[in-house]
């Protein structure tokens, strides 16, 4: 089964002192059965960034593929795995943040207070001292609706153990056949100060994009 999406994203980055920073992207994702889910991302303001494009391959059991296209240099690129750890767009998020982490990449258990308060809490830690320096972090502690499983918050620690992230999600959008999407959600920098915000706007569902529109070629048209 085939189901797809569009919708217009709000990507608003809140400096320390205030100041603020608004970047407005298109999204176009499909996902097929066997769990693969591909994504579009493209940039439309501001201007300094307007024809930026991503394509995000979501695998299901293996590690995320990433290409960027940068219109300035009119050249695409892949994004290694070492990037994972960087920045998305000069926001709190990091790239490894647009997609889904393999589950091989960590070592998952409950920890203390899980269960309670209809509460799942999950640590996950790096399975090598490689994968954490390649996702920024040693361990990610998160917090699970028991009712509906859906991800609240998730705490990121760095190398030195120091609770330097937290991204709390903050609305799920309800899709075809009782699915959810993220629809909201604020990564704040415990250290800096910072905090970004995604915001989904002008979600729509089950529109026909054929498969070629995923591919490398497309980023740059």
């Amino acid at each position: 089964m085939v189901s797809t999406m569009q919708a217009t994203i709000s990507l608003l980055i809140v400096e320390k002192n205030g100041a603020t920073r608004n970047r407005t992207i298109a999204m176009t994702s499909k996902s097929f059965a066997d769990g693969l889910e591909k994504r579009i991302i493209k940039f439309l303001e501001p201007a300094d960034v307007r024809g930026t494009a991503m394509l995000v391959v979501d695998n299901k059991n293996t590690a995320d593929e990433i290409w960027i296209y940068l219109p300035a240099l009119k050249k695409t690129r892949r994004i290694a795995s070492s990037e994972n750890a960087k920045s998305f767009m000069s926001s709190e998020f990091s790239n490894a943040d647009m997609g889904s982490p393999a589950l091989s990449d960590f070592k998952s258990q409950h920890t203390t207070g899980s269960g309670t308060n209809n509460t799942w809490i999950i640590e996950s830690i790096p399975v090598s001292d490689d994968k954490a320096d390649e996702y920024g972090y040693s361990r990610k502690i998160s917090y699970v609706s028991m009712d509906t499983y859906q991800v609240k918050k998730m705490e990121f620690f760095n190398l030195d153990n120091d609770h330097f992230k937290t991204i709390e999600i903050t609305k799920f959008h309800p899709m075809p056949e009782g699915k959810f999407m993220v629809s909201d959600m604020i990564a704040s920098n415990t250290i800096s100060g910072r905090r970004s915000e995604i915001h989904f706007n002008n979600i729509a569902d089950k529109v026909k994009v054929e498969d070629s529109f995923f591919t490398v070629q497309s980023l740059a048209r």
